[in-house]
């Protein structure tokens, strides 16, 4: 169900800052819908050990800056966010969220599916934690040695995950602590940009993701859901350090390769949350 029809491509003024949109009336009622497909999130068996919890990497910029001067009003993208928070926190596991800054996390909140009683309900119980999360770097000192409690890793998508994520110090070290403990790294559509941040390490290389398409990225400008384009492609860069991408469109895949769980897009946050659920219901099981 998607929200009311408008034919107006038109970027929407963002009056909190010179020269900043939001997507147009017509991308908005193509893109985003009053509730999301949340469904399945039923896990009879949920983690009861009380210590594995998942690190959430979140946005802390709102304006990526395009090609053309504007300023896309971008953030984390709540259904990415959301729904895969949603089946991890039903199995049984809790987050910490950080971010580069330790300022909050930035939604596109334009995209929050308004008559989502569960979806809603569930940033309530988060909300806290969004505005007032960890810095990323404490959590690299205080909580990330050999015997931390973090089973995995997750950076939700959005465009905001293109702003400092790819190029953040503090991401490369959390993320090769990942690989070097064997831990469970997740993201989805925009999200794996944060990938980058291992440089030229050959860490990834040969690992298959879903990732949203530079392709379609290119053509977003056309229906005013990006007032500009996008100065650089994130998949062209991850493919240079390694990585295949599967996905050509977007539909709602998920992949998994070894301990690396991916989506295309915000149609994939409910089922990369189900993958994602049930992959770590069953590491923990198997002690």
């Amino acid at each position: 169900m998607a929200n009311p029809q408008s034919d107006d491509k038109r970027p929407t003024p963002d009056p909190a800052e010179d020269n900043a949109y939001f997507p147009s009336p017509y991308s908005l009622s193509q893109f985003t819908s009053p509730k999301s497909d949340l469904s399945g999130a039923d896990y009879p068996n949920p983690y009861k050990g009380g210590r594995w919890k998942i690190l959430m990497i979140g946005a802390d910029e709102r304006y990526l800056l395009t090609d053309n001067g504007t300023m896309f009003s971008t953030g984390n993208h709540p259904v990415e966010t959301l729904l895969p928070m949603y089946h991890l926190d039903k199995a049984g596991f809790a987050f910490d969220v950080a971010t580069l800054s330790g300022n909050p996390v930035k939604f596109e909140f334009w995209a929050m599916p308004s008559e989502d009683k569960e979806v809603k309900g569930f940033f309530a119980k988060y909300r806290d934690q969004f505005k007032k999360p960890l810095k990323l770097s404490d959590v690299i000192e205080t909580a990330l040695g050999d015997d931390s409690d973090y089973i995995g890793v997750f950076v939700p998508g959005g465009h905001g995950a293109l702003i400092g994520l790819p190029e953040s110090r503090d991401v490369k070290a959390v993320l090769e602590w990942a690989v070097a403990r064997d831990k469970f790294m997740i993201s989805l559509c925009h999200g794996p940009a944060a990938l980058l941040a291992v440089g030229d390490s050959p860490i990834f290389a040969g690992y298959k993701i879903c990732a949203f398409p530079d392709d379609l990225d290119a053509k977003t400008p056309d229906i005013g859901y990006m007032p500009g384009h996008l100065t650089w492609k994130f998949g062209e860069k991850l493919k240079g350090i390694g990585f295949e991408i599967v996905n050509k469109d977007i539909s709602g895949a998920t992949h998994q390769d070894r301990k690396m769980l991916t989506g295309d897009s915000p149609l994939a946050g409910n089922a990369l949350g189900k993958l994602a659920a049930t992959a770590l219901l069953k590491e923990v099981a198997a002690g």
